[in-house]
């Protein structure tokens, strides 16, 4: 794992939820090196990402600006487009689905052509980010899995 939060409504059940995580990583004999640890309180911005007790929503500002961005005009607009869009793909739901139109144009030999379904997902997407969900904690006197899948370019996790 390269980054993760740990939050709770006080100073205490952070450290309490900090250390269950690291009993989890420590069962799991986790390679995970500790390089980086920063302890926040009340609420904050991490990472594009605003942390609080109520759970982790995107950040206001971040989404301020991708809702004013004009359609793309260009590959290159669409790639960034989707660079800052797809930051909150967890906020999303069917978020590769809705962006499909967006993605299409990008594939080799494929001439641009940012029609009506285009200009269509790139609304949904904004509105969809700015109605975006909060995300809460995990009830932690539930029993919980870490998921992960490894490939020889990425990684990737899934706390069930």
């Amino acid at each position: 794992m390269d980054d993760f939060s740990i939050y709770g409504d006080s100073f205490d059940q952070c450290l309490h939820h900090l250390e269950l995580v690291l009993a989890k990583m420590q069962e799991k004999e986790s390679n995970s090196k500790l390089r980086e640890m920063s302890l926040h309180g009340g609420q904050g911005i991490v990472l594009g990402h605003k942390i609080s007790g109520r759970g982790i929503e995107v950040d206001n500002a971040k989404i301020e600006v991708i809702a004013k961005l004009p359609p793309p005009k260009s590959i290159k607009d669409i790639k960034s487009f989707l660079g800052h869009a797809g930051f909150y793909r967890r906020f999303i739901k069917d978020f590769r689905k809705i962006a499909r139109p967006l993605i299409n144009p990008l594939t080799k030999d494929v001439p641009f052509d940012f029609n009506n379904e285009c200009f269509k997902s790139c609304e949904k997407l904004k509105k969809d980010l700015v109605s975006a969900p909060i995300i809460s904690a995990p009830n932690w006197a539930q029993p919980f899995e870490i998921m992960c899948d490894v490939s020889d370019f990425t990684i990737g996790a899934v706390l069930g």
